[in-house]
């Protein structure tokens, strides 16, 4: 720290107090009665102010500028503007002794011997109060901490709440002033030794501002500056600069610098931390290298070193402390060493402060600084004011000359290698020489400073002007602006001191970078770009090199910027390379072609010999125009191959009209028709068909598909036909339904009848239309499907509930198996299982109605019907029940029909069976309560309800445990198929000998009889036969010999069925025979009516018999029985077997 003296003037009294306007452009001094404004810039006076009789004692400035106040021996006060105009005066009781305003309200106070007062601009009087002893001072001030200076020489600090920090500390003199700076970092300090003193605010002393004559009455400093104005007894007014000088030192990334003028702080460029190290005294010098730190204090030189040698350790440590006084203008210390500069003389101490060596130079040392070496034997480099340039060595007393210049020395530094040397002299200029050769190799003007990279041995940067020059090799330099001093480069890093910072600046290298790249120099750049540059300048680098052939930078680079794509590129070449390819005109054009430069590319293609990698890569880049160009007019099949790879395209880019066309041209039909037939373009699918030859079998055959695709199935035939197709051609008509067509071409091609007839009998049997699917299946010797599809669909009806459909499918069944059995081979089980459906279909066409009086709420049958359906069913469940069918459904119907019929020992019977089986919720309350109640009627059945078997005339009980047949002849009941009462009529088997056909022709010779008066007439159409009786003749006869043969025939545990003779047989009417003409292998069954008064209908289709009563006569077709057929189902079905 130094002061420099601005300006100095003398007024004609005493200098009792000062104060500065905020704004720091004005001086108000008290000298004797009256107060002298200065201007602070050159030492004007500006203007006395006179207002008070006597000595003015002390004057304060208001902190927002607007006025200050003046007290004076006189008792007054005086407020004055800004402006320099009184605008109040008010007095005390005595002498003023002091006066100050709150920073904050602006609010003034001022103190007499006695009293004190408080002034501020809204209130128009002043508030006084009485003191009890003398005022000397008055301050507000923002400030913790109180700074005390006594007449006991004595200078003390305390907290606010009184408490001393630290201990007294002695000043030799009587203090008069005190001031602290503006912001509280230092304390000025004048009084009786004729001196202001510079103090930091912990009270260490670090100098002297300024002498004086006499006693300093006052001192103040200028608002948030260094300048410091002195006010003496003798009325010297003297106005001073402080300047505190930058001391520091630099060792790589190791920044240590002075802070607080007591406080060293060590900070790491790279990281940014900093540790402090409190010294409590004037630090003058500081010295870093390595792990060690010297620091000089005013009586002794402390070293310090690091706690380990970890290149980020901070922490610093007391080594070694050498308690002695030094002068010296430089400082530099060394792993064992400390070097003291002394105007030409260079000392070399131990840490012990033992001088070891001592070297005298020529001229003044200019510049010092450690260049390295092994501990104890480092190297010096020293440069003298008369250009000389030295390097010294430690261990070594002779110093060693690398050059003399012309001019002075001001700055110095070795390139990492030290083969080179840059020096900027006191002409700004930096030369740069070769250290062995002493060659000077450039020399830059502009330059108070330079560094050479520690990281690469040809850059340099130097700083001046402004301007942070940057220099490679001999390459021009690169300017970019910054402020400061260039004091270190490492890498990218550039450390650069400015005012009293030091900053690492990231500098990239990108400009040295591209100088090497303009001279195909990659390996240099690449070592310049490994310093430090953008991602755009690293990948500019790799295209370069790779560009250039230089595999092993290229691959570098591009791995920085984690290019796989061009890294793929490089390895692939080499690995051509390792197979012995060396064609670099090759290499180059795929290197052009990964850059986009494809025209280049195809050049080198063409010129290496490789025409057909540039037509590839022109096609796979869609740039069809650029390859039929590189084509010209070449080989037709390239021609093709680039028209295809242009439809493709278009194809891809969603342009299917253009790329239809290319193929065409292209000869590619079946990508076309392909295209085509995706979009529905049926236009486009016809012209190719037409225009193509029937050879072409492959396209036409897609064109064919496409039209049958496209629901245009004559195109499709035409297309077949075409190609003499005729399979395919078949499976169209199949697949369209377009039987017509089909049965046509099966008529001229019976190899193809299965592939006709099975789809249309399958086909049929969808839509129900099952007789003439089973004409189909037959046509196409397909029983077995036949059977399968007919089991299939009633095995659905049945799981529908649909148990009508379920007969007619069971007796479709039934007819198919006897059709089949006509084979020898299948006979047996077909007749079989002929009569296992023929019984399934009575089965569930009873069922039908139970089901629909159990689960519908009205009933279409009358009671005695549902009666005697029930029975009907009870009797044939005997064994196994049928899928779909429910004995709970049958009793409960039997139960309600017999209770309401009058059968109550039957119904009975029913709630008793009931009562053992799992019954519907729905079903419970009703059978619980019929159970009750059919026990108040009488234990039998009604006489009218017992059915009567008309072979031997027995009554046969309601619930018969032999089943549908008497209890007595055993004869089987024959039930009318609409009421299912037993009809009068008793089935008679023909004699050994006597064949269908001549049984027929006996009966209907119709032989007289004796006795006979009354006459049947017989009504026969084609499909059914009626007996009618005339009631106006008598009844028949006795003279019957069937009657007799019942009679004779009758009786027994077993059956003996009723076996006719051809007299029988002629004795027989017509009219009271019903036939039921079965189909081979099965024999016809012959039936006598025994009452001739009632008619009978028998279906000539299905053979189930109906009493007239329960019919109703009606046409439906022309080929079909005139009566409706008893067992009638709902749905598409007319009748079942009609």
């Amino acid at each position: 720290m130094r002061a420099v003296l601005t300006w100095r003037d003398k007024a004609e009294q005493c200098v009792y107090d000062l104060a500065f306007k905020p704004d720091g452009t004005q001086l108000i001094l008290a000298a004797g009665n009256r107060l002298l404004v200065y201007d602070t810039s050159d030492g004007t006076l500006l203007q006395p102010l006179k207002g008070h009789k006597d000595t003015v004692y002390c004057v304060a400035y208001a902190k927002d500028g607007k006025r200050f106040a003046s007290g004076s021996a006189d008792k007054s006060v005086i407020i004055w503007t800004s402006k320099l105009e009184g605008i109040l005066k008010y007095t005390h009781n005595d002498s003023i002794q002091c006066v100050s305003y709150n920073p904050v309200t602006h609010q003034l106070a001022s103190c007499s011997s006695s009293d004190f007062g408080l002034w501020s601009p809204e209130q128009k009087s002043v508030s006084k109060h009485k003191s009890s002893s003398k005022i000397t001072c008055c301050r507000e001030e923002h400030n913790d901490i109180l700074a005390v200076a006594d007449w006991g020489q004595k200078l003390s600090f305390y907290q606010l709440s009184g408490k001393q920090i630290g201990k007294d500390r002695s000043l030799n003199f009587d203090p008069c002033c005190l001031s602290y700076f503006t912001k509280g970092e230092y304390i000025l300090l004048g009084g009786s030794d004729k001196q202001v003193s510079l103090f930091t605010k912990d009270g260490v002393r670090l100098g002297t501002v300024g002498e004086q004559n006499s006693w300093v009455w006052t001192c103040k400093v200028k608002p948030d500056s260094n300048y410091v104005v002195v006010g003496c007894q003798d009325g010297t007014i003297s106005f001073y600069q402080l300047i505190f000088s930058t001391v520091h030192g630099l060792y790589k990334d190791r920044y240590a610098y002075r802070d607080s003028m007591t406080d060293v702080i060590v900070q790491h460029l790279i990281t940014e931390q900093k540790v402090r190290i409190k010294c409590k005294e004037l630090v003058k010098k500081i010295a870093i290298y390595k792990n060690r730190l010297a620091v000089q204090l005013p009586e002794k030189i402390l070293i310090h070193e690091l706690y380990s040698d970890d290149s980020l350790d901070m922490r610093y440590r007391m080594k070694e402390k050498i308690v002695r006084k030094f002068e010296c203008n430089l400082l530099v210390v060394c792993a064992d060493h400390i070097i003291l500069c002394q105007e030409k003389r260079l000392q070399c101490l131990s840490f012990s402060g033992v001088k070891e060596r001592e070297w005298q130079m020529e001229s003044l040392i200019r510049y010092i600084k450690v260049i390295g070496g092994p501990p104890g034997r480092e190297g010096l480099l020293v440069g003298l004011k008369n250009g000389q340039i030295l390097k010294i060595f430690v261990d070594s007393l002779f110093a060693i000359v690398l050059l003399k210049q012309a001019t002075a020395v001001r700055c110095l530094d070795m390139s990492a290698s030290r083969n080179k040397l840059a020096v900027v002299d006191e002409n700004d200029t930096c030369l740069v020489y070769d250290i062995h050769t002493k060659e000077l190799l450039f020399q830059e003007p502009n330059a108070n400073s330079v560094a050479w990279n520690t990281q690469c041995e040809d850059m340099l940067c130097f700083s001046g002007g402004g301007y942070l020059n940057i220099k490679a090799s001999t390459f021009p330099v690169h300017q970019q602006k910054l402020q400061g001093f260039v004091v270190g480069y490492n890498g990218s890093r550039i450390f650069c001191l400015h005012a009293f910072s030091m900053s690492a600046v990231e500098v990239p290298q990108s400009a040295p970078m591209y100088q090497y790249l303009d001279r195909k120099m990659f390996r240099e750049a690449y070592q310049i770009a490994c310093l430090g540059v953008t991602d755009t300048d690293w990948r500019e680098l790799a295209m370069e090199a790779l560009e250039g052939l230089e595999f092993e930078t290229a691959k570098k680079a591009f791995t920085r910027v984690q290019d796989l794509r061009y890294l793929e590129l490089i390895n692939s070449i080499e690995e051509r390379k390792k197979r012995g390819e060396t064609n670099n005109d090759l290499f180059l054009a795929d290197v052009f072609s990964y850059q986009g430069k494809f025209h280049e590319a195809a050049r080198l293609y063409k010129r290496s010999g490789h025409e057909n990698l540039a037509l590839d890569m022109y096609t796979d880049l869609r740039m069809f125009e650029y390859a039929k160009d590189f084509l010209g007019s070449g080989d037709p099949k390239e021609t093709k191959m680039l028209i295809t790879k242009q439809a493709d395209w278009a194809r891809n880019i969603n342009e299917p009209k253009a790329a239809v066309e290319m193929y065409i041209s292209a000869g590619e039909h079946g990508k076309a028709i392909e295209i085509s037939g995706d979009h529905g373009w049926v236009d486009t699918l016809i012209d190719i068909a037409r225009k193509l030859d029937k050879a072409e079998r492959e396209p036409l055959l897609m064109c064919a598909h496409y039209f049958k695709k496209l629901d245009n199935p004559g195109y499709a035939a035409e297309t077949y036909l075409k190609i003499g197709d005729l399979k395919s051609l078949v499976h169209l008509h199949v697949d369209t339904q377009r039987w017509d067509e089909a049965f046509a071409l099966g008529e001229k091609h019976p190899e193809f009848k299965d592939d006709i007839y099975v789809p249309y009998a399958q086909w049929l049997a969808e839509n129900d239309r099952f007789e003439e699917a089973q004409k189909a299946f037959h046509k196409a010797g397909r029983q077995g499907e036949a059977v399968r599809v007919l089991e299939q669909l009633t095995h659905n009806a049945v799981v529908e509930s649909r148990f009508n459909d379920a007969a007619y499918y069971y007796w479709m069944l039934s007819m198919q198996c006897l059709d089949i059995a006509q084979d020898p081979a299948q006979k047996d089980v077909m007749l079989s299982k002929f009569h296992h459906f023929q019984h399934l279909a009575e089965l569930y066409h009873g069922y039908h109605a139970i089901q629909r009086y159990t689960e519908e709420p009205f009933s279409f049958h009358l009671p005695e019907t549902l009666f005697n359906i029930s029975r009907f069913l009870l009797h044939s469940l005997t064994k196994d029940t049928p899928l779909g069918i429910s004995k709970v459904n049958t009793l409960f119907t039997l139960a309600k029909q017999s209770k309401a019929l009058g059968a109550y020992k039957l119904a009975r019977h029913a709630y008793d069976k009931l009562q053992g089986l799992q019954t519907p919720a729905r079903f419970q309350k009703s059978i619980e309560l019929g159970s009750l109640t059919i026990r108040s009627k009488p234990f039998q059945d009604s006489e009218e309800l017992v059915p009567l078997c008309y072979r031997c005339s027995t009554n046969n009980p309601l619930l018969n445990n032999l089943g549908n047949v008497c209890i007595n002849c055993r004869q089987p009941f024959v039930f009318s198929a609409s009421s299912y009462e037993v009809l009068h009529l008793v089935e008679f088997y023909l004699e050994e000998g006597i064949t269908d056909e001549e049984a027929v022709s006996l009966i209907d010779l119709e032989a007289p009889r004796h006795k006979r008066e009354n006459k049947w007439q017989e009504i026969t159409s084609n499909t059914s036969q009626t007996l009618r009786l005339d009631e106006t003749l008598d009844s028949m006869g006795d003279d019957d010999p069937f009657t007799a043969k019942l009679s004779f025939e009758q009786g027994g545990l077993e059956f003996v069925p009723v076996v006719v003779n051809r007299s029988v047989l002629r004795s027989m009417s017509r009219r009271d025979v019903l036939i039921k003409r079965w189909p081979p292998p099965l024999r016809w069954q012959y039936f006598r009516s025994l009452l001739p008064d009632a008619s009978i209908t028998m279906c000539p289709s299905c053979f189930q018999s109906s009493d007239k009563g329960g019919l109703d006569v009606v046409f439906l077709v022309p080929t079909h029985c005139q009566a409706t057929c008893p067992w009638k189902v709902s749905g598409p079905h007319q009748a079942w077997g009609c």
